[in-house]
């Protein structure tokens, strides 16, 4: 991925600095028995599963502390990343203000707040078992960048993936904005479980939708793709899928319990964005 000479942006709020304590990653051992003892111990299964891979915020897994503050230390990987994710924002930014311009209106980009360990935000306390997440509440999007090695872990690793991954969560800030996300929210408060779960499915396959509408445009303004870039976001949207993850950590697939969609579904609806570069394509409520 052609990233080194793209813009970065200016919305970054750096929280790593500070007394933040560490968190478990996803992943592992601690991932398998939290999903079984949701599974067998009459847990909420789904609240799980959004801990793993993100989504609109809210809970962790693990609770405690908070990161104030001061001076960041960083390695040169860690530098590099923080790099590359303020470049991978700045194209957001370009490409939504394009799109939300085309439509008479004005974006309002997020906030990406880098954390070690563990953050405050208006969803509450996460963790970086949560993985990536926006939280609705203060518009701001919420990233351990450990949660690089996570990637490759799960087999997603590249730098694509990881712009991949940002890219779906501005997809959550998106629909925050166009209104989707609280319409979404009233209509869970009214139905049972079951059909809750299939409208978080929907949320997420949009948003997966909308990080292809950012490829098609990011693309066409500055061929910034290399061979194998796509490869890297569509095993990302596959190793996030819900029936991949039951079945690695379990040996079982429970499609009921889905908040995120298939592996299937995850690359499906990425693909129908990145081919149009329209956001009517990325309907996933229809």
């Amino acid at each position: 991925m052609r990233w080194e000479r793209g813009r970065r942006s200016q919305n970054i709020e750096d929280r790593r600095g500070g007394g933040g304590r560490r968190a478990a990653g996803i992943g592992g051992g601690a991932l398998i028995l939290a999903i079984l003892g949701a599974l067998f111990f009459g847990g909420d299964m789904s609240s799980v599963l959004n801990q793993v891979v993100g989504g609109s915020g809210g809970g962790s897994i693990l609770g405690g502390g908070s990161n104030t503050g001061g001076p960041v230390q960083e390695t040169a990987g860690e530098k590099a990343a923080r790099e590359f994710v303020s470049v991978v924002l700045a194209d957001t930014e370009d490409t939504w203000h394009a799109v939300f311009k085309q439509a008479g209106t004005q974006y309002q980009p997020p906030k990406l707040v880098l954390y070690r360990g563990q953050v405050q935000s208006a969803c509450g306390m996460n963790t970086s078992a949560s993985g990536p997440f926006y939280c609705p509440g203060d518009y701001k999007v919420y990233l351990d960048l450990s949660f690089l090695n996570e990637m490759k872990q799960m087999g997603a690793g590249g730098d694509f993936a990881l712009a991949y991954v940002v890219a779906h969560e501005v997809g959550h800030h998106v629909q925050n904005l166009i209104g989707t996300a609280g319409r979404v929210r009233e209509m869970q408060a009214r139905v049972s479980k079951k059909e809750a779960n299939q409208l978080s499915v929907r949320m997420e396959l949009q948003a997966d939708c909308l990080a292809g509408i950012w490829t098609h445009h990011t693309q066409r303004r500055r061929q910034f793709l290399e061979e194998g870039d796509l490869e890297e976001a569509i095993t990302a949207a596959a190793a996030v899928g819900d029936d991949h993850i039951q079945r690695q950590a379990t040996g079982r697939v429970y499609p009921d319990s889905f908040t995120h969609g298939t592996s299937a579904q995850r690359m499906d609806w990425f693909k129908a964005g990145l081919k149009s570069g329209i956001l009517d394509t990325c309907n996933s409520f229809q």
